[in-house]
C-alpha cells in the first residue's frame, strides 16, 4: 500500500472512499478543496485499477491518497481515520459531498457535546436534492435526546454523510472488516453506544449525495441481508438474534438471492460465535425501542442504517 501520513494538523479531515470511479472522485475532491475553509483529504483507492490513484496525485498534490492493494469496502475507511491528524474526521464517498459549512457545523457539535461519537447529517440526494428516505427515519428516532441537542440521538449512522470523533472511532475498532459494504455501520453504532457514547443525526448538516450509476443492486440486497443476520448473532442475546434472523429472512423475496445471502451468514457462523459479545442492558432495551418503532411505521426489512 503506498501512503503517506499528514502532516498538518488541520481543524477538520476528509476521508474519501473510492474504488474503480476515477472521474466521479476527481469531481468530488475538487468540490471538498473549493469549500471556505477546505479541508484536509485524504482519499483511501480501495484497489482501483482504472489509475484513480495516479490521477489524484497529479491532479490534487496536497492531498493525501493511500492506495490499497485490494478492496476493503467499509473497512477501508479504517486506514483513511488512522492518517487523519485531526480528532473531526468526516466521512465521504466518491459521490457524496459535504455542502458549504457542513463541516463546520458538525465538529461544532462535537465540541460541544463531549458524548457524541458520531454526527450524521441530512442526505439530499440527486439534482432536485429528495431527502434520503433513512433521513425520516432518523428524525423520528424514539431514543430520548438531551435538552439543547439540535437533532435527534439516533442509534445508526450513515457512513458516507457522517463526522466521527477519531479517538472514539478507533477505539471501538472502526469498520469490521469483514462485512465488506452494506449496513457496515450497525454493529459500530452499538459498540459506540456500549461506550457510552452517542450519535446525533443533525438536520443542519447537509450532504449532497449523486448516486453513481456503477450500482450493481442485487450484490448490495444480498450483502445487507447476510450483514444484518451476522449482525443479530453478533450482538443480539440468543432469543432476540434467532427472532431477529427469522423477521430479517421473511422481510425478504423468496428468491436464490435471499438463499444465497442466508447460506453465506450461516457459513460464517464459527466467526460470528467466536466474536459474539452481548451488548449492556441499556443499549439493547433501546434497540428494542427503535425496533418497535420501525414495526409500526414500516415492515421489517434488511435495510440496518436504523434510527
Amino acid at each position: 500500500m503506498a501512503e503517506r501520513t499528514l502532516s498538518a494538523q488541520p481543524d477538520v479531515t476528509v476521508v474519501v472512499l473510492t474504488h474503480d470511479r476515477r472521474d466521479t472522485v476527481l469531481r468530488t475532491v475538487d468540490g471538498l478543496l473549493r469549500l471556505d475553509p477546505p479541508p484536509a483529504v485524504v482519499v483511501v483507492d480501495n484497489g482501483s485499477v482504472d489509475g484513480t490513484a495516479a490521477a489524484l496525485r497529479a491532479r490534487f498534490p496536497a492531498i493525501v491518497v493511500a492506495a490499497l492493494p485490494r478492496n476493503l469496502g467499509a473497512a477501508g475507511r479504517n486506514v483513511g481515520v488512522r492518517l487523519a491528524r485531526s480528532e473531526h474526521v468526516a466521512l465521504c464517498d466518491d459521490d457524496t459531498l459535504w455542502a458549504p459549512g457542513a463541516l463546520e457545523t458538525a465538529a461544532a457539535l462535537l465540541d460541544a457535546w463531549p458524548s457524541l461519537a458520531i454526527v450524521t447529517g441530512r442526505v439530499l440526494v440527486g439534482a432536485d436534492q429528495r431527502p434520503d428516505e433513512t433521513c425520516a427515519r432518523m428524525a423520528a428516532s424514539p431514543l430520548a435526546t438531551p435538552p439543547g441537542m439540535p437533532g435527534r440521538v439516533v442509534l445508526g449512522f450513515l457512513a458516507g454523510a457522517s463526522m466521527v470523533r477519531r479517538s472514539a472511532f478507533l477505539a471501538a475498532g472502526g469498520f469490521e472488516p469483514r462485512f465488506f459494504l452494506g449496513g457496515e455501520e450497525h454493529v459500530l453504532a452499538l459498540d459506540l453506544a456500549a461506550r457510552g457514547h452517542a450519535i446525533l443525526y443533525a438536520p443542519a448538516v447537509a450532504v449532497h449525495h449523486h448516486p453513481s450509476p456503477q450500482r450493481d443492486a442485487r450484490a448490495r440486497r444480498r450483502l445487507l441481508l447476510r450483514n444484518a443476520l451476522w449482525a443479530a448473532g453478533l450482538r443480539r442475546p440468543l432469543g432476540r438474534a434467532l427472532v431477529r434472523t427469522l423477521e430479517l429472512v421473511a422481510a425478504n423475496p423468496p428468491d436464490r438471492l435471499t438463499l444465497r445471502a442466508a447460506a453465506e451468514a450461516v457459513a460464517g457462523l464459527p466467526w460470528v460465535l467466536t466474536r459474539r459479545r452481548r451488548l449492556p442492558v441499556h443499549v439493547e432495551e433501546a434497540l428494542r425501542l427503535v425496533e418497535a418503532s420501525a414495526r409500526r411505521s414500516a415492515p421489517a426489512t434488511a435495510v440496518t442504517r436504523r434510527a
